[in-house]
C-alpha cells in the first residue's frame, strides 16, 4: 500500500496528538514535524523522523502529500492556512466560527491558484457538529438548533488568553448552563442569548510583574472568544494549573428540536453528543480522517478550500467502497 506521506505544522498537543493518532492510521507515515522554534529542542516519537524549522518547508513539497496545520486559529493559522495552500494538499481545524467564511475566501484563492485541496475547520466544532446540524437541518426542516459545549478546556481559548501580556499559563473551561440543556431536551424550543447557554471560566497563571487587572478585562472583553459570555477569572499558581488542570477534556452536544404532522403535533429531537478525555486527541484524528479525504480529491484532480459540508463520508474511511456498504451500511 502506498501511504499518504503526512507533515506537522505546529508540535504542541494537537501536533502531539497528530503524531500519535497517524500510528493508528496504518494508510499515513509521518515525514515530518515544523517548528518555530529551536528543531534540535524538539524531541519527536517517531523512530526516524527529524523536526525541521518551518521554513524548511518550503523546500519539501514533493516529499509530503498533506500537511496537517496544528496552529492556533487566533494568529496562526489566519496567515499559515493561506500561506500553505500554496504549497500543499493541507487540513486545519480554524474554529473561529465567526471568521470562517473570510478563511475560506483566503484559503480558497491560494489552493485553486496551486492545484491543491485544503480543508478547513475540520475538527470537532466546527467539524463534526457542523455536519450534524446540517443533517439534523435537511431531516426537520421546522425547527431549532442548539449547540451546547463542555464542560471542558478549549485549546482555542485557553491559547488566546496565553497570548495576551503578563500572561505565563492558562486554561479555559466551557460550561454549558444545565437548564438551559433541560429546556431544549423537553422540546420547549426556548430562544436564548449567547450568555444564557455558557459560562466561561479561565484559570490563569501571571508573571510576576503583570497586571492582574488588566489581564482580566482584556480576557473579557476579548470580541469572539470571551466579551459575549459571563467569564470569571482565577488567578493560580502553576503548581495549582499543573496539579488541578492538567487534562484536556471536552464534549458537547448538538440537538434540533422540530416539529412535523399537519398541525406540527409531533415533536422530535435529534441529539449528537461527544464526551472526549482528551480534546487534542479527538480532534487530531477528525484531521487526519480529512488528510485522507484530501489526499484522494486532490488524486482525482481537484483542487481549492473544502469544509466538512462539501466531502463524501466515503472519502474519510481506509475501508473500501464496498466494504462500507457490506459491514456500515
Amino acid at each position: 500500500m502506498q501511504k499518504i506521506r503526512v507533515g506537522i505544522v505546529g508540535y504542541g498537543n494537537l501536533g502531539k496528538s497528530t503524531e500519535l493518532g497517524i500510528r493508528q492510521n496504518n494508510d499515513m507515515e509521518l515525514i515530518g514535524v515544523f517548528t518555530r522554534r529551536d528543531p534540535a529542542s524538539i524531541h519527536i516519537l517517531t523512530e526516524g523522523v527529524k523536526a525541521y524549522h518551518i521554513d524548511d518547508a518550503i523546500n519539501m513539497t514533493d516529499k509530503i502529500d498533506v500537511m496537517i496545520l496544528c496552529g492556533g486559529s487566533m494568529s496562526d493559522l489566519p496567515e499559515q492556512g493561506p500561506f500553505f495552500a500554496g504549497l500543499f494538499n493541507t487540513v486545519d481545524g480554524f474554529d473561529t466560527h465567526a471568521k470562517i467564511p473570510e478563511y475560506y475566501e483566503a484559503v480558497d484563492k491560494k489552493a485553486k491558484d496551486s492545484n491543491h485541496i485544503c480543508v478547513i475547520s475540520s475538527g470537532w466544532d466546527p467539524g463534526m457538529f457542523s455536519l450534524n446540524r446540517l443533517y439534523a437541518n435537511v431531516i426537520l426542516p421546522e425547527g431549532n438548533d442548539y449547540t451546547f459545549w463542555g464542560k471542558g478546556v478549549s485549546q482555542g481559548h485557553s491559547d488566546a488568553i496565553r497570548r495576551i501580556e503578563g500572561v505565563k499559563n492558562a486554561k479555559q473551561y466551557t460550561i454549558p448552563i444545565e437548564s438551559a440543556i433541560e429546556s431544549v431536551r423537553e422540546g420547549e424550543n426556548p430562544e436564548f442569548t449567547t450568555r444564557q447557554k455558557h459560562i466561561r471560566e479561565c484559570f490563569v497563571v501571571a508573571k510576576e510583574e503583570a497586571d492582574r487587572a488588566q489581564i482580566e478585562r482584556e480576557i473579557k472583553t476579548m470580541p469572539n472568544y470571551f466579551a459575549e459570555y459571563d467569564t470569571t477569572v482565577h488567578f493560580i499558581t502553576e503548581e495549582e494549573l499543573e496539579k488541578n488542570h492538567s487534562g484536556i477534556p471536552h464534549g458537547g452536544f448538538v440537538i434540533r428540536s422540530g416539529k412535523t404532522g399537519a398541525n406540527n403535533e409531533n415533536t422530535h429531537i435529534i441529539e449528537y453528543s461527544l464526551k472526549l478525555d482528551s480534546n487534542p486527541d479527538f480532534t487530531a484524528n477528525v484531521l487526519l480522517a480529512y488528510a485522507r479525504a484530501a489526499y484522494r480529491l486532490n488524486k482525482e484532480g481537484g483542487s481549492g478550500a473544502k469544509t466538512v459540508f462539501d466531502i463524501a463520508p466515503a472519502y474519510l474511511s481506509i475501508k473500501s467502497n464496498e466494504e462500507l456498504r457490506q459491514n456500515l451500511l
